[in-house]
């Protein structure tokens, strides 16, 4: 994946009034420990930048901080896989789904550390399966196929596949839907550079046809290549929040993530 990919539309729904995500004074808890700690941060402020045009409200917002520091726990939160225990968590206005089954209908998709692909299954199942039973579902597959330079590998099961190809496949997943707002769980992470300069590429033309994406991401220059705002997590709080070079420019961010050598 060297080249930058073709965009392809998202679904079509009317422009966000609100942000798509809004999450507020987040708070998650398990037993004694406390994994965020109020944390807020928007994704997708449809007042977004001059240049976004139908993509109005589309914006790459990265959350970035060291091992442990509560990131993979927002995405949960917001997901519902993760119950908080005060805050609030809102898509395009309204409260978020307690069920994770609901996500997809509200225009969320994710995807995962683990990819959570179907050894089995071709790579055309694989992306099916969000989709599988609608109509038009056949098209959608072939347009993310397309999309991430997957067509030649439609038939082939995922586990013949090298694992840069894989985490395609996850992604072709995850845009099967067209959604709104993506949410990206280390998406860089095990690809060389080629791949990550090339997945940048396909991060922008996803924001430029009108989806929010928000990142979660240990590979930092990936993160100041593709991200508009940049928020910073630390013992489950926000630390810093602000443009890449704001953020770079901070000595508490520093301090706390990018002296550590990028994973």
């Amino acid at each position: 994946m060297s080249r930058r990919i073709p965009a392809s539309p998202v679904a079509a729904h009317s422009p966000a009034a609100r942000p798509r995500l809004e999450v507020s004074g987040l708070t998650v808890t398990f037993g004694g420990l406390t994994a965020l700690d109020g944390v807020d941060l928007t994704v997708g402020d449809p007042s977004g930048r001059a240049d976004q045009g139908a993509g109005q409200g589309a914006e790459t917002v990265a959350l970035i901080g060291p091992n442990g520091a509560g990131k993979t726990t927002v995405f949960n939160a917001v997901c519902g896989l993760v119950r908080p225990s005060a805050g609030e968590i809102r898509l395009d206005g309204r409260p978020a789904p307690a069920s994770p089954s609901r996500l997809l209908e509200r225009g969320l998709a994710r995807t995962l550390q683990g990819l959570g692909l179907f050894a089995g299954l071709t790579v055309l199942e694989n992306v099916l399966v969000p989709v599988a039973g609608t109509a038009g579902a056949s098209d959608a597959a072939a347009a993310a196929l397309a999309r991430l330079d997957l067509t030649v590998d439609a038939g082939t099961t995922v586990d013949a596949l090298p694992y840069p190809v894989r985490k395609r496949v996850a992604l072709a997943r995850a845009l099967v839907a067209r959604p709104r707002l993506l949410l990206l769980d280390e998406p860089a992470g095990g690809l060389g550079a080629d791949d990550v300069e090339a997945l940048a590429d396909v991060v922008r033309d996803v924001v430029a046809d009108g989806c929010a994406v928000l990142l979660v991401e240990h590979h930092v220059d990936f993160v100041m290549a593709v991200a508009d705002r940049v928020v910073v997590l630390d013992f489950g709080r926000v630390v810093a929040s602000g443009t890449p070079d704001e953020v770079r420019a901070d000595p508490a961010v520093e301090a706390a993530y990018l002296g550590l050598e990028a994973a």
